[in-house]
């Protein structure tokens, strides 16, 4: 649809804001340009959808000293990167290869050991299988960025003592997936990203670690401080005293900390691009996850079906309402692999958000669709960026009442 048809016209753009946005838009693009703009060295972009229709396309700042964002930058998401693991999942499940609610075993026969025999799919995705821990299944960081080992080592391992109860599994939640889907397919997550989720989608800027050569698909170097702060005296003795504290914080210590995990995000080549982590390294562009999240709110691209009725009915619900054991008892309420996010306007919606809070999320009953990305990690400004989907989420909203219906917004300041 051309943006003549739309009689209230575009919303003005900052300067070192480009893209488009409907009207209606005005005071998300203008929060977009305030928080995300104006960073040395780094940008983001914003995409939201309805119905599949962009609504808002807009992008700030620099991907690398020197290299404006464009549509085809990518980041690391970090855990938002769960989301597009558990998207794999249910394609498996649409098309009768696994079942919910079925052992895990009975998919994966290493899995069945140790107690872990009547552990089910359901269980993995909503995070209470009793698996968070790092320190139980690698030695080092060589292990960490080895992720066939690392589903060998969980096929092997015991469950702990928050079997059945909701525990983030800040790490583990990808590579229990991954294993899960190469016993039943052989493949691995990175060539499943690309055939069950990019490809279906008719996107490119949805891969696990290092795009491949040839894709348009460009990586953003993260800035800031990245985990530093882990490696200074203080953090060094916090964390590494911190696996046998009871309770949510020696649980969120070994679910996350391994001595030297600050060093895969170091360097302009981090070792986390060099992986397979379903759980952290995907790197997505702002309007890839925001057309993965439309597709999953109503299970449709482009008038094709991406998942039956039936699975995004069961993706819409919250399977528990219990606290987080390692999230610090916060009320994540999860769904089949994503969660709630509990902001104005948004609680019938469900997505990921990942560490510095780039995020992707729908609300099916709104045809909404939205991907944010950005590519700073700076302990400074970490608290206000992983909020981020507070501020953004109300406002994206708000702008959709404004905006009577679906509108293709196209470009208004160049295709960069």
């Amino acid at each position: 649809m051309s943006n003549d048809a739309f009689p209230s016209g575009r919303a003005p753009l900052p300067a070192g804001v480009r893209g488009s946005a409907a009207a209606g838009f005005a005071p998300l693009v203008r929060a977009f340009a305030t928080f995300v703009g104006g960073r040395p060295g780094a940008g983001g972009a914003l995409t939201v959808m309805r119905h599949g229709e962009p609504l808002v396309d807009i992008r700030t700042g620099q991907a690398a000293p020197g290299t404006d964002w464009s549509r085809d930058t990518g980041v690391v998401v970090f855990s938002a990167t769960k989301g597009v693991a558990a998207t794999v999942v249910h394609r498996l499940a649409d098309r009768g290869l696994l079942d919910y609610d079925a052992p895990v075993a009975e998919y994966w026969p290493d899995f069945g050991v140790a107690g872990k025999e009547r552990i089910t799919v359901r269980r993995l995705l909503t995070h209470r299988a009793g698996l968070t821990s790092l320190p139980s299944i690698a030695a080092g960081i060589e292990d960490l960025l080895d992720h066939e080992l690392m589903e060998q080592r969980l096929a092997a391992a015991a469950p702990d003592r928050l079997l059945g109860v909701p525990a983030y599994h800040a790490l583990t939640f990808g590579w229990l997936l991954a294993g899960l889907a190469r016993a039943i397919t052989g493949r691995g997550m990175a060539e499943l990203f690309r055939t069950e989720v990019a490809e279906p989608l008719g996107v490119d800027g949805i891969h696990l670690g290092r795009p491949p050569v040839g894709s348009p698909t460009t990586v953003a170097t993260l800035q800031g401080s990245r985990l530093a702060a882990v490696r200074a005296p203080l953090g060094a003795m916090l964390f590494g005293h911190a696996y046998g504290i009871p309770g949510t914080l020696g649980a969120a210590s070994r679910s996350l900390f391994l001595p030297g995990v600050e060093t895969i995000l170091e360097g302009e080549n981090p070792p986390i691009l060099e992986t397979e982590m379903a759980a952290g390294n995907g790197v997505c562009s702002a309007s890839a996850l925001a057309t993965l999240y439309g597709a999953l709110g109503d299970g449709t691209i482009d008038g094709r079906r991406y998942l039956s009725a039936r699975t995004t009915r069961a993706l819409r619900r919250v399977e528990t309402y219990r606290l987080d054991h390692t999230l610090l008892y916060l009320p994540m309420m999860w769904h089949l692999g994503y969660h709630s996010m509990p902001t104005v306007g948004s609680r019938n919606g469900f997505g990921h958000i990942g560490l510095g809070g780039s995020f992707g999320w729908t609300d099916p009953n709104q045809g909404l669709s939205v991907g944010f990305v950005h590519n700073r990690l700076d302990l400074s400004r970490f608290v206000w960026d992983q909020i981020a989907s507070t501020w953004i989420l109300p406002l994206v909203v708000r702008g959709a009442h404004a905006v009577p219906r679906a509108l293709d917004v196209g470009e208004s300041r160049g295709a960069a």
